[in-house]
């Protein structure tokens, strides 16, 4: 196993699929995950991967398949309060909230990258990422990479490296037949959610990105129990939600979290170039 690989043991592997074609729908319209197969999904941040794909990880979890998660830093940067949280412990509180939250989802495989740190979203990735990254696409051979897109969803300039970094790694290694997959928004998203996080400063001016729903590749819509398991898991991170919670509660934060939602990326894997 590679250095700095987190497995817990009797992790099942789906069977292949025969990828480059759309994915399947169940009968009554709903994503079937398991024509995802192996999942791997490269993120920056502690709790990018939770907002935009707990769902369709725990899912896939559920189903027997295989879900491997990156994160490029633990966070560093991201105290909500300096008070509470001290900038200089950020990275170890977050780094604790994403294994608990990854727990809670099932999800047995994480690495951190080692060299990129979270700075602000200003700031760059170190670039000693880049080379991991196309290693785990390599060493993983995933059916379906779910990662941001080259807008980087909320404009952060760590999220564009990541996206870059895995969209580099899936052209050069990438498994033929496999899937490159950008985070999105649906219009409705950004009509009615997106105003009422402009106090938050999440998005930059021009984001997110927003897709028609039938251009989507992936309109994943959590039912129920996979929502209130979402939530649960996205609570785990308690120095990121606290004031989204205050705010809107959990049933108002629920509304914006049930779906989750991936355009293609349009590019080919390296194993078809």
């Amino acid at each position: 196993m590679a250095p700095g690989w987190r497995k817990h043991e009797n992790v099942m592997h789906a069977s292949r699929h025969n990828g480059g074609s759309a994915f399947r729908r169940t009968v009554g319209g709903q994503l079937d995950v398991a024509s995802l197969g192996t999942i791997l999904g490269v993120w920056a941040h502690p709790d990018d991967d939770i907002f935009l794909s707990a769902g369709l990880m725990a899912a896939a979890v559920r189903n027997g398949q295989r879900v491997v998660d990156v994160t490029a830093t633990r966070g560093e940067g991201g105290s909500m309060d300096e008070e509470r949280w001290p900038p200089g412990s950020m990275g170890e509180v977050r780094t604790g909230e994403l294994l608990r939250s990854l727990e809670l989802l099932g999800v047995q495989e994480h690495r951190f990258l080692e060299g990129p740190v979270d700075i602000d979203m200003e700031t760059p990735l170190d670039e000693a990422g880049a080379a991991q990254v196309r290693a785990i696409v390599e060493q993983v051979q995933p059916d379906t990479i779910l990662t941001f897109g080259p807008d980087g969803m909320t404009g952060h300039e760590a999220h564009k490296d990541v996206s870059r970094w895995a969209t580099d790694a899936f052209e050069a290694v990438g498994r033929p037949g496999s899937r490159l997959c950008y985070a999105t928004q649906k219009p409705a998203f950004v009509r009615e959610v997106v105003p009422q996080l402009e106090r938050f400063n999440i998005f930059k001016p021009g984001s997110p990105p927003e897709t028609a729903e039938d251009e989507l590749a992936i309109d994943f819509v959590c039912d129920e129990a996979l929502l209130a398991l979402k939530t649960k898991s996205l609570e785990a991170h308690e120095s990121q939600i606290e004031g989204l919670l205050e705010v809107f509660g959990e049933e108002g934060l629920q509304r914006f979290l049930r779906d989750e939602s991936y355009r293609d990326s349009g590019r080919r894997p390296g194993g078809e170039a």
